[in-house]
């Protein structure tokens, strides 16, 4: 009986990380899904996005008030957890507090303490975000595509920020060995006459209670993590190392085009000559996108990253000027196909059979797609290098190159651009005849 906690305690950290690692397959296994794109180069630049943007949060503080508390909050979050490390050792070899035996007094103490004001800075940067979201409204929380669970996760995951900095205080408050040698105790010795009145047993019960649930809740916050718009704890550093590092105006262009132009370019070419041995066989790619495994990994990544923050449609003047665009529902809806094609894999094992549904319209209407300036503000606007633009152009190929789809407008400066040279429908002759006016 003596080994019990110990081994409930391995059960369930096996259990935790197990899950957690069956998760991380499956959404490595759904990003995968896109097509291949090469983003090898620039590397210097790739690590410096990443240090600058995913870990230094550098377009966070754009907005200050905003950013600031993400800080803490990302911080304090990230380091307290340092001593998840010392709560799995003790968890399973049934020691207590190992890091008094490893570390000097003050050493300890001076991690601890830094802890504790960070616990208590958390949680007022935690209630001042349910302010905003909840009895503030700011607009942004409150789109038309933050519908039940994206507008409950948001509130999920700061509930979760205050239990477990309220159960790491009550904890250390309880911790009769640890408040005995005075050290590292700056918050929680203020939290102790709380619990002045129990006896031993009871402090130790409670101590035990909260260190199990801390613990607990660590595991569970891990887990829930795949199912969270918070993934991008996680996703944002090789989001920010794959992002776009190219100019933002500049657009990609459609590899089978490119090579035809240039066929076309070249004099050596013959325009008669047979197909290569077996290319006759061989399926032309699509133009553009319809569905998400015709988008590229990177784009997939994208749309797990997505932190549902909404600066993107705040910055986009589509959705200003009351237009349908939102470039946060695009990396929602996006990512909520991703999903459903992935359940479908999962029930058809490991092969996608047809549902007779895809991203573009019973996701993503054409509206949305069309109402799209192409100005790039939500793209800057991102603090996590995503670019929702590039899905919005790549569906927007598809219409025009797949299905000859476009707006009469479009198809009317199209048609002008071939026979004019020009968008405007003047004869060639008459291009100049403004330069006499």
């Amino acid at each position: 009986m003596e080994y019990l906690p110990n081994i409930l305690f391995a059960i369930l950290l096996g259990i935790g990380i197990g899950f957690f690692a069956k998760n991380v397959k499956k959404l490595i296994r759904n990003i995968k899904l896109g097509h291949d794109v090469d983003v090898s180069d620039n590397k210097s630049q790739r690590w410096k996005n990443m240090a600058m943007i995913a870990l230094g949060q550098s377009k966070m503080v754009r907005r200050p008030i905003a950013g600031f508390l993400h800080i803490v909050v990302y911080l304090g979050f990230i380091i307290i957890n340092i001593e998840v490390l010392e709560i799995i050792i003790d968890g399973i070899f049934g020691t207590h507090r190992i890091g008094l035996s490893v570390l000097p007094k003050a050493v300890y103490g001076f991690l601890i303490g830094s802890f504790e004001v960070l616990a208590v800075l958390v949680l007022i940067a935690v209630v001042i975000f349910w302010i905003r979201r909840n009895i503030i409204k700011l607009a942004r929380f409150w789109k038309s595509e933050m519908t039940s669970w994206p507008k409950n996760d948001g509130n999920f995951i700061l509930y979760f920020e205050m239990v477990l900095m309220t159960l790491f205080l009550v904890m250390n408050a309880t911790d009769l060995h640890f408040q005995t040698i005075n050290s590292g105790n700056v918050i929680s010795k203020h939290i102790a006459p709380w619990f002045s009145g129990l006896s031993e047993s009871a402090l130790h019960t409670i101590e035990r209670t909260a260190w199990w649930l801390h613990i607990l809740g660590i595991l569970v916050f891990l887990n829930y993590l795949y199912f969270s718009k918070h993934l991008h704890i996680l996703l944002a550093f090789p989001n920010t190392f794959y992002g776009k590092i190219k100019p933002k105006g500049q657009l990609d262009n459609l590899e089978a085009v490119t090579k035809e132009v240039k066929m076309m370019m070249d004099p050596n070419v013959d325009p008669f000559a047979a197909p290569a041995e077996g290319a006759e066989n061989v399926m032309p790619a699509k133009f553009g996108a319809s569905d998400v495994q015709d988008l590229n990994w990177v784009q997939l990544l994208n749309a797990y990253t997505c932190t549902e923050c909404g600066r993107c449609t705040s910055e986009c003047p589509a959705n200003q000027t009351g237009k349908k665009l939102s470039p946060r529902k695009i990396m929602m809806d996006t990512r909520d196909r991703l999903e459903e094609v992935g359940k479908n894999i999962d029930a058809n094992k490991g092969e996608f059979k047809e549902d007779g549904k895809q991203l573009l319209d019973n996701y993503i209407t054409r509206e949305e797609l069309w109402a799209c300036t192409s100005c790039n503000a939500c793209v800057e606007a991102c603090p996590v290098s995503i670019d929702p633009l590039s899905i919005i152009m790549d569906m927007r190929r598809y219409l025009v190159m797949e299905q000859s789809a476009a707006p009469v407008e479009l198809n009317n400066m199209m048609t002008n651009i071939e026979n004019n040279g020009a968008p405007w429908p003047y004869n060639q002759m008459d291009r100049l005849n403004w330069k006499n006016e």
